[in-house]
């Protein structure tokens, strides 16, 4: 791999693009009969030339440690000569590349103020494809939407010939970039999970809350679940998760008995609580026992019994972390931890410390899958070091689909072609199947249960669509 190293613009944290141009010893490239496979066969093919290459290349490292701890081992001891001062490394000029030689894909992300860890583990993530794919004439340009703005990004991006535009990550940055990039002919796929924000050449890559409300509700609906409750935050992901909640549950002819909004404060927990398990409806239906005489002569007091509560299954469409919260309040209003099914969403898969909260072991979410994800995390540690945001495989995997397309039926010099996202096979990578479907990426989630140790996979994800 060439670094254009000379240039030390805002748009890359480690200059401004990278060329990648394999070795003839060993490449683990995209030949051009791969572009006669489809999407998700061509896509799952380049995701295990990936992992091959890494493992050679670990392997080939670890023998070649092996090799020179032997020959040192042999080797009669000398005493070790005083190394000279070396001389500063000579700056590397940005690497000229002539039009029409390479694919030109830019990617637009924060690089510098509050969002910058999401955005370089985003544009190291896409580097990181190339790497693995070792694949030849892709020209990756990142550049910084927090120091330029999303406009001036996307321009920048333009003016120097970007043929596919990967991002920007937010939602208001995409909607101001997409006209320029319109009026280009160039793809964007953003890193947002905004769907209203998709249509004509903008795509939405952003995992889907709506697809993860109803793959969970699908699964308690096959386990025999007919009467279903959520709490949903206010603001528009709370309203998001709500039609589709409530859509997902009539799916299943099943039925919504409660379904209450909340703010995000402490104090609204216990009000939701009451609100959702219709505790105050349910006290005024409580039966009352008369005071008895016992055999013995002694009184037996009057009882109250609460009847219990209408839901089987409860979604709480927010973190673990609130879900947790919320516990200790549901309780109080009968709805006990083990009565019910207690169902979280996609931001789950973030938190792998759930199983230390009791009241949500057995709870179940749905989520991409992440073994895939687990792998590719290890190799960008062993390469950029720290750990990739969980966002970070969206542009790994939107980085794999340009290169397999790449001087097959992308050819050199042209614009990406819209019309290959169309492919209803989709396509595969580090988190799955996916496709697009309204612009939007539908994907295939499997389901996880919360347990003591951690998560585990109780309904797998589908392998195609």
């Amino acid at each position: 791999m060439r670094a254009a190293l000379g240039d030390r613009s805002s748009r890359l944290p480690i200059g401004p693009a990278t060329i990648y141009s394999p070795g003839a010893s060993r490449s683990s490239g995209v030949s051009a009969d791969d572009s006669m496979v489809g999407g998700a066969a061509r896509m799952r093919a380049i995701w295990a030339r990936a992992n091959e290459a890494a493992s050679w290349r670990r392997a080939a490292g670890t023998g070649m440690l092996v090799s020179l701890a032997m020959l040192a081992a042999c080797a009669p001891r000398q005493k070790a000569p005083i190394a000279p001062v070396a001389p500063p490394p000579p700056v590397e000029k940005p690497a000229e590349v002539k039009p029409g030689e390479v694919h030109r894909v830019a990617i637009l992300v924060p690089l510098t103020g509050p969002n910058a860890p999401v955005g370089i583990s985003l544009a190291n993530a896409a580097t990181l494809a190339l790497v693995d794919t070792n694949k030849q004439g892709v020209r990756l340009t990142s550049y910084d939407t927090a120091a330029l703005g999303a406009a001036g990004a996307a321009n920048r991006a333009l003016a120097d010939g970007a043929q596919l535009i990967l991002g920007p990550l937010l939602a208001a940055d995409a909607a101001a970039v997409k006209s320029a990039a319109e009026a280009k002919g160039i793809t964007m796929l953003s890193f947002s999970n905004d769907a209203a924000i998709a249509g004509g050449r903008l795509y939405v890559l952003g995992f889907q809350p709506a697809q993860s409300v109803s793959r969970v509700v699908d699964f308690a609906a096959s386990r025999g679940t007919k009467k279903f409750a959520a709490l949903v935050p206010e603001g528009v992901y709370g309203q998001r998760t709500s039609v589709a909640f409530t859509r997902a549950v009539a799916a299943h002819d099943a039925q919504v008995v409660a379904l209450t909004s909340f703010a995000r404060t402490q104090a609204a927990l216990p009000v939701a609580a009451r609100k959702v398990t219709d505790y105050d409806a349910r006290l005024k239906q409580s039966a009352t026992t008369t005071t008895t005489k016992r055999p013995d002569g002694t009184i037996a007091t009057a009882t109250r019994t609460t009847p219990p509560v209408a839901f089987e299954a409860l979604l709480v469409a927010d973190s673990g972390a609130i879900a947790a919260a919320f516990s200790p309040h549901l309780a109080k209003f009968g709805a006990q931890p083990g009565s019910y099914l207690m169902m979280g969403t996609e931001l789950w898969n973030t938190e792998p410390g759930l199983g230390a909260s009791p009241a949500l072991r057995g709870a179940v979410f749905a989520a991409v899958p992440d073994q895939r994800f687990q792998s590719m995390s290890r190799r960008y540690q062993a390469r950029f070091g720290g750990t990739p945001s969980r966002l970070s495989s969206l542009s790994y995997d939107a980085m794999l689909l340009a290169i397999s397309s790449a001087g097959g039926q992308w050819k050199l010099g042209t614009a990406f072609p819209q019309q290959l996202l169309d492919d209803p096979q989709g396509f595969a990578g580090v988190d799955g199947i996916f496709r697009f479907k309204g612009n939007i990426a539908e994907r295939g989630l499997e389901v996880q249960q919360v347990g003591q140790g951690g998560f585990t996979t109780v309904s797998p994800a589908p392998t195609a669509f």
